[in-house]
């Protein structure tokens, strides 16, 4: 039996094991025990979850779902490309392997739920643009007596119908939840390419982003906004400290959200600007975007457009978002 086929063995037969129970069972080195875990890991033969000092490893059941289900090409792709499962132990699974693993947790047959999974997206996919973006300008509109946007996007939808939170949705939650950096970064990869093209395409020369409420060591919109990286003048947005905290997802009713931006949110910009863009993580009642898009109104820092963006937004109007 071979070192690897023996700490597959016994990662197996204990469940869950750490590194150094590992190291102790095969009796090699650190370093090669480490290599061995690595490859392991990268071949789907096991799992790694928590963060040190507390990382174990557990069985993985890739090896099984590739050997037994086959999917369509066109299939296969789509999954790859828009599926994650984050488990209840905190390891992110993307593409097929997620995909098998949440039909698994909810008894349902991989393939015909890979075909109604395709089904369901191509019906949201279906208020995409051209360029990817989702357009929410007319739900804004409908919400709000006066609206102070020009338009209004979401790179994606943060829930769909019976499979839950989209990958963005997810990375968007967790990310936040847990300040993980590698997380943010990932997600700030994944909408990068569509952020330049409204930039592009709306001639964009000034940008802010909305500022968190809760205070957290890793803020994602700091994270996100230096990861961006985008080459263009930065519109300073400070959110006023209260005595008590209230953040935007506690308050249902619009009218509150309204309020709560209204008196929370200050520009600090001396103006000169022709089309601006407002970046926010999840579009709720629109409330906040709106609000910031009056006041750069209203002081004159634009001559131009005031675009809208949401990392994610709701499917039906602009209903609250209240995890994240």
């Amino acid at each position: 039996m071979t070192t690897k086929e023996k700490i597959i063995k016994y990662i197996e037969k204990r469940g869950s094991v750490s590194a150094k129970e590992i190291i102790d069972y095969v009796e090699i080195s650190k370093q090669a025990t480490f290599l061995h875990l690595k490859g392991l890991i990268e071949g789907g033969l096991i799992s790694k979850v928590g963060t040190p000092p507390n990382v174990f490893y557990i069985p993985s059941q890739k090896k099984d779902i590739k050997n037994h289900i086959n999917f369509s090409g066109d299939v296969e792709k789509i999954i790859n490309d828009n599926f994650l499962f984050i488990t209840s132990m905190g390891e992110a699974k993307e593409g097929i392997d997620g995909f098998i693993s949440w039909c698994n947790r909810n008894n349902l047959n991989p393939i015909k739920t890979s075909m109604e999974y395709k089904k369901t997206l191509e019906k949201y996919n279906k208020y995409r643009l051209k360029s990817g973006l989702i357009d929410g300008t007319d739900k804004i509109k409908t919400s709000f007596k006066e609206v102070y946007l020009d338009r209004v996007f979401y790179v994606d939808f943060y829930a769909i119908e019976r499979f839950g939170k989209t990958k963005l949705g997810q990375l968007l939650l967790y990310s936040k939840q847990s300040q993980d950096k590698k997380m943010i970064k990932n997600l700030s990869l994944i909408i990068k390419d569509k952020i330049d093209v409204l930039i592009k395409e709306y001639e964009i020369d000034a940008v802010c982003f909305i500022p968190p409420t809760v205070k957290r060591e890793v803020q994602f919109m700091k994270e996100l906004e230096k990861n961006l990286k985008l080459s263009i003048k930065k519109i300073n947005i400070i959110k006023i400290k209260s005595d008590i905290v209230v953040p935007q997802k506690t308050l249902n009713k619009i009218e509150d959200r309204i309020e709560n931006a209204e008196k929370t949110f200050y520009i600090n910009d001396n103006g000169g600007h022709r089309n601006v863009l407002i970046i926010d993580d999840a579009v709720g009642s629109g409330a906040t975007l709106n609000v910031v898009g009056e006041k750069i109104k209203k002081a004159n820092i634009n001559k131009g457009k005031i675009i809208g963006l949401a990392i994610t937004g709701s499917y039906k109007g602009f209903d609250v978002i209240s995890e994240v």
